[in-house]
């Protein structure tokens, strides 16, 4: 395939815009293997279209703000040694929909291509309804969508036509710098279980994971454990609060570090646990099984995409608390399980989802969707 020009928006997020997310990450992680296939990426320069809650007015604004950019772009690729040769957009949903693709693809007859877009049918009605019918506009019009969950891809084949390409593009990590190995000091024979988790401290589904791990690791009280917590954000004193009934000496509260210091502390632990409630999937999961830890979590979302129950961790039922807490209890009780699912755990995340694989099937999607939008356009044009 020769080089392409390619536009690559993110509704989600604006990028590079210096903010920690696994999402933030994904999207450079696109980026990065898009230019190792040879093509030359320019950032739609937009500011994000996400709304926490429903919002009109807010929707409204950012309608407006799309519409410039859209104009500003349409007459730069009036030149068509400026314009792309394919549109890429990076996460479509009705929080977050694509304002900006759908009108520049059809102006200038752009193929179109969509990575981890969601359809929400049950937000067609209420307050999300104008919201939802956008991204759907822009899922329907996308020449190919790529499928980072199980979850997502079952939701796009109710909505899409069965000539739509539907490829799966599991989550993977790039590395990002040296992984550091345990240290290797002896620690004593009753030394607790060190405990680890490792996530921004923000309104939503972040919030309610940590309040359901204190609930759980309530628990198992009795049980040898500490926990290390690595993160920061405006909901802060409500985590903090959570863990109001734990006893000091149990918790280790880091606050946000950076990326190299994160990666030395999992290396120093024993278990990643992080219950994910309604979790995408969580580029973290792959960080800490990087560092061969297993993972304690719930079979909620996208956490089995990146989670291999019984191979790499264990995952107990979603909303499940009281089995979740009987699972970390049987990882702390089994150093051996621990060990043998840790191992595994390396393999993983570090041979078989460090990028390899997605970039190949990165290079065959464009290949893809660029087939089928000249099959479409010459069709329309007969």
């Amino acid at each position: 395939m020769p080089a392409l020009k390619i536009a690559f928006h993110t509704p989600l997020n604006r990028y590079g815009d210096g903010a920690l997310s696994g999402d933030r990450r994904m999207a450079r992680q696109l980026v990065a293997l898009l230019e190792r296939l040879g093509h030359r990426v320019e950032i739609v320069p937009a500011e994000r279209s996400f709304m926490r809650e429903p919002n009109e007015a807010e929707l409204a604004a950012h309608q407006v703000a799309a519409r410039e950019v859209i104009e500003r772009l349409a007459r730069s690729w009036q030149d068509p040694a400026t314009r792309p040769d394919l549109f890429f957009t990076y996460h479509c949903h009705y929080r977050a929909p694509d304002l900006i693709g759908p009108a520049l693809v059809e102006r200038f007859a752009l193929p179109y291509l969509l990575a981890e877009a969601s359809d929400a049918p049950k937000r067609f009605e209420g307050p999300w309804a104008t919201a939802a019918a956008l991204a759907r506009d822009a899922i329907l019009l996308a020449d190919l969508q790529l499928c980072m969950t199980a979850r997502d891809r079952e939701g796009l084949a109710k909505l899409l036509p069965e000539d739509v390409p539907l490829i799966d593009l599991p989550p993977f990590l790039l590395a990002d710098g040296e992984r550091p190995v345990r240290s290797g000091v002896a620690r004593a024979a009753d030394e607790p279980v060190r405990l680890i988790v490792v996530a921004m401290m923000r309104k939503g589904t972040k919030e309610n994971s940590y309040f359901a791990l204190a609930r759980t690791l309530a628990g198992i009280f009795d049980k040898p454990w500490t926990l290390t917590l690595i993160g920061d954000g405006a909901q802060r004193a409500a985590v903090e609060a959570a863990f109001a009934g734990f006893s000091p000496e149990r918790l280790r509260w880091l606050g946000r570090i950076g990326n190299a210091e994160t990666r030395a502390e999992l290396a120093e632990h024993d278990l990643f646990v992080w219950p994910g409630l309604n979790e995408a999937y969580g580029l973290v999961y792959l960080e800490a099984q990087a560092a061969g830890l297993p993972v304690a979590a719930l079979h909620s979302g996208g956490v089995p995409a990146v989670v291999e129950p019984g191979r790499t961790g264990l995952l107990a039922a979603d909303h499940d608390e009281a089995v979740l807490a009987d699972t970390i209890a049987t990882l702390i009780e089994q150093p051996v399980l621990r060990e043998r699912l840790g191992a595994a755990a390396k393999i993983f995340a570090r041979q078989e989802r460090n990028g390899e694989a997605a970039c190949a099937i990165l290079g065959a999607a464009l290949e893809t969707a660029l087939q089928r939008h000249r099959s479409r356009h010459c069709g329309a044009s007969r």
